[in-house]
C-alpha cells in the first residue's frame, strides 16, 4: 500500500500521474515512484525513497514521453523504505506493477520463482507478483492473460495495475480486498485506489467490485468479473471537486478540518430528523425492519472510529436501554463469538475500506448477526456496498492522517442511531433530548472552536515533554483516549488515556512534575470523584491541564491549569469537549515540527492487516 494511480491516453501521461500522486499523499506513504510506457524509450522508470516532490525533482524538467503509464506511493510493509523497494516493481525489463495489499504466501511464490531462474532487486511481495506474471507474458500470453494466469497463484488482498512496453495502449487493473476505481474519459482512461487523484482529469468513476479485472484502453474499458464473464459496472459521478481536496488559506488540511467541522456535523443531520425524532429512512429502506427486530447491538472498528464507539455504548445503554459492546476490529475477527439472538453488527469505518472492519463484517455475515448497520464517510466504499444499511457521515474529504472530522460526523451518526432505538424501546425522552442535544451541535462546535488561541499558549508547555497522560470519567473517558491517540500520531510525545479512577491501579506511578496531566471535567454526576482524582496528581507534583465547562466551576491555582469550555447539553458533552484536544495535539505538533498531515509510518486508510 499505499496509493496508485495509472493512465492509458493520448497525451502524454507522466504529468498527471504525478499531479494524482501529489493528491495522493496525505493517506501516507515513504517512497514513490512511476513507469511510463508508449514513448521512444518503450519503458521509463523512476523511483526515489522519501516525497512526490523529490519524485519531480529527480524526473527533472523534462517529463518521460508516453501515453500509458502507472504511479504508486509506497507505505512499506515488506522490505525497508528504499529505491529498490519503492513501486513501479519491474519484472523482465518490460512490465511494470504497482500494488496495494499483501501477498501472503509470496515467500513460496519466491523460492520456485528463484529455482527457475528469476533474481530479484528487492524484498517486497510486490516483485513476485510481478515476475509471476511477467513468467507467463515472456511466454508469449497477452498482458491480460498473463495477469489472469498469475493471479491464480496468489493469497492475500490486493489492487495491481500493470503495464508493459509489449502493449503500450493497455493497462490492466485488478482488486481483490483493495480498493480500486476507473476513472472515465474522452478517449482516455484512468485507475486509481481513491478519486480524489483523478478529480483534475475526470469526474465519472467505475468503482471495481471484489474480484474484478479491468482490460484499460485508451477508447474502452472492459470489466470481467470473479468468474472471468465481461460485466457492465455502472458509471458514478462524483460530487467532489479538486477543490475539495485543497488547503484552502490553511496551513495545514488538519487545521482545515478541524474548522470544517461544525458545517460538517450540519451536513450529517441534515434531512434526518425532524422535531419529533430520527427519520427511519435516512437508513435506506428496510431500515425500520431491521432496527425493530435488534435487540443487542455490537460495535466494531480501528483506532479513532473504534473510540466513537466507546461513547455510543455510555449513549446507548442510558438512553435507549439498549445493550451494546464494542470491540477493536482486528480482534473481533480472531476470536470465537457467542452470538446472542437479535444482535446487529453496527461497523465504523471512515474510508469503508479498512481491512480488519471488512473482514469483520464478512465473518459476521458467517456467524448470524441479524444484520449489517454501518457508518461511512465514502459511498461508493466496500463496507457501503456489503452492509445492510448504510449512515453516510457527509463529511467531505478528510486528508490528514489524523481523523478530526470524521470522528465528530462519526459521534453525530451514532447520536441518530441510538435516538432512533430510544424510540423503539419505549423512551421517547430519551429520542427526544438525543435529537435537541444533536440540533444545537454545530453551533456548539463553533463556539468551541474560539479556544484556539488560549490552547496554542498551553501547547507551549508540551513542546519538549516525552510524555503525557490523559484522563476521564464516564462517557468522557473514551475522549480522553482520543486526545491522547491525536497527541501520539501527530507530535511523537507519548501518550495514554486512562480513566481517572484507575489511577492508583498504576499510572500515578509515572507522575512527577515533568508529566503534564490533561483532564475532561465536566459539569456532571462524577465531577467530585474526578476533582479527587486530581488532588492525586496535584499533591505528587503533577502539572494539570483541565478542560472543564462552566458549569464545573473549576479555577486556576498553582500547577493547575483550567481551560474553560462553553457549557453543552450533556448527550454532546463528549463531542464537544474533544474539539480542544484536537487543537492542543494540532499546536503541538507544529511547534515540534512535525509533519501534521503525513505523520511517519502512518497511512489514512488501513487496506491490509
Amino acid at each position: 500500500m499505499c496509493g496508485i494511480v495509472g493512465a492509458c491516453a493520448q497525451r502524454d501521461v507522466a504529468p498527471v500521474l504525478v499531479e494524482g500522486l501529489r493528491r495522493l499523499e496525505y493517506r501516507g506513504y515513504d517512497s514513490a515512484g512511476l513507469a511510463v510506457t508508449g514513448g521512444e524509450g518503450g519503458l521509463f522508470c523512476r523511483r526515489v525513497t522519501g516525497r512526490v516532490d523529490d519524485l519531480a525533482a529527480a524526473l527533472g524538467e523534462t517529463l518521460p514521453a508516453g501515453g500509458t503509464g502507472v504511479a504508486h506511493t509506497r507505505w512499506a510493509t515488506h522490505g525497508r523504505p528504499s529505491d529498490a523497494n519503492a513501486h513501479p516493481q519491474i519484472a523482465g525489463d518490460e512490465l511494470a506493477l504497482v500494488h496495494n495489499g499483501i501477498i501472503e504466501n509470496h515467500a513460496q511464490l519466491r523460492e520456485q520463482l528463484e529455482a527457475r531462474g528469476y533474481a530479484f532487486q528487492s524484498e517486497t511481495d510486490t516483485e513476485v507478483a510481478a515476475s509471476l506474471i511477467h513468467e507467463r507474458h515472456a511466454r508469449g500470453a497477452g498482458l491480460l492473460e498473463a495477469v489472469r494466469g498469475g493471479l491464480e497463484a496468489l493469497e492475500g488482498a490486493y489492487a495491481f495495475a500493470v503495464v508493459s512496453r509489449r502493449e503500450p495502449e493497455r493497462l490492466i487493473a485488478c482488486r481483490r480486498g483493495s480498493p480500486l476505481v476507473i476513472g472515465v474519459g474522452i478517449g482516455e482512461h484512468f485507475v486509481a485506489s481513491d478519486v480524489a487523484a483523478l478529480l483534475p482529469v475526470t469526474r465519472q468513476f467505475i468503482f471495481l467490485e471484489d474480484g474484478d479485472i479491468a482490460d484499460v484502453r485508451r477508447d474502452r474499458v472492459t470489466i470481467y468479473d470473479l468468474h472471468g464473464r465481461v460485466v457492465e459496472r455502472p458509471v458514478q459521478v462524483s460530487e467532489l471537486s479538486p477543490e475539495a481536496v485543497e488547503r484552502g488559506g490553511y496551513r495545514h488540511f488538519m487545521l482545515k478540518e478541524i474548522h470544517e467541522q461544525p458545517a460538517a456535523v450540519a451536513e450529517t443531520l441534515e434531512g434526518r430528523h425532524t422535531d419529533a425524532g430520527v427519520l427511519d429512512a435516512a437508513l435506506g429502506p428496510g431500515a425500520a425492519g431491521l432496527l425493530d427486530a435488534a435487540q443487542r447491538l455490537q460495535i466494531v472498528a480501528c483506532g479513532t472510529s473504534y473510540h466513537a464507539g466507546l461513547i455510543a455504548r455510555y449513549w446507548a445503554e442510558e438512553y435507549a436501554g439498549l445493550p451494546c459492546e464494542v470491540e477493536v476490529a482486528s480482534e473481533f475477527r480472531y476470536r470465537s463469538h457467542a452470538v446472542a439472538p437479535g444482535t446487529l453488527l453496527l461497523v465504523i469505518s471512515q474510508s469503508g475500506e479498512t481491512a480488519d472492519v471488512l473482514a469483520a463484517l464478512r465473518e459476521a455475515r458467517r456467524l448470524g448477526y441479524a444484520g449489517v448497520l454501518a457508518i461511512c464517510n465514502v459511498p461508493e466504499s466496500s463496507l457501503v456496498r456489503e452492509a445492510d444499511l448504510t449512515l453516510l457521515t457527509r463529511a467531505g474529504p478528510e486528508i490528514g492522517v489524523a481523523s478530526t472530522k470524521a470522528f465528530t460526523t462519526q459521534l453525530t451518526a451514532l447520536l441518530l442511531i441510538v435516538a432512533a432505538f430510544a424510540r423503539r424501546r419505549g423512551r421517547p425522552q430519551g429520542e427526544a433530548e438525543l435529537v435537541r442535544s444533536a440540533v444545537a451541535l454545530p453551533g456548539a462546535i463553533e463556539r468551541v472552536l474560539d479556544l484556539e488561541e488560549p490552547v496554542a499558549r498551553i501547547a507551549e508547555q508540551f513542546v519538549d515533554r516525552a510524555h503525557a497522560l490523559f484522563l476521564g470519567r464516564g462517557s468522557h473517558f473514551p475522549v480522553a483516549l482520543e486526545g491522547a491517540l491525536k497527541l501520539k500520531e501527530i507530535s511523537y510525545i507519548h501518550a495514554e488515556g486512562y480513566p481517572a479512577g484507575e489511577l492508583k491501579h498504576g499510572p500515578l506511578a509515572l507522575v512527577d512534575s515533568t508529566m503534564p496531566v490533561v483532564a475532561v471535567a465536566p459539569h456532571g454526576a462524577l465531577l467530585e470523584k474526578l476533582q479527587s482524582n486530581l488532588q492525586e496528581v496535584r499533591a505528587r507534583g503533577g502539572q494539570l491541564f483541565v478542560f472543564a465547562d462552566d458549569a464545573a466551576a473549576l479555577r486556576s491555582a498553582d500547577g493547575f491549569q483550567v481551560v474553560p469550555v462553553p457549557a453543552a447539553p450533556a448527550p454532546i458533552s463528549p463531542i464537544v469537549h474533544t474539539l480542544p484536544l484536537q487543537l492542543l495535539a494540532y499546536h503541538v505538533a507544529v511547534l515540534r515540527g512535525t509533519d501534521v498531515d503525513k505523520p511517519r509510518n502512518l497511512a489514512k486508510s488501513v487496506t491490509v492487516e
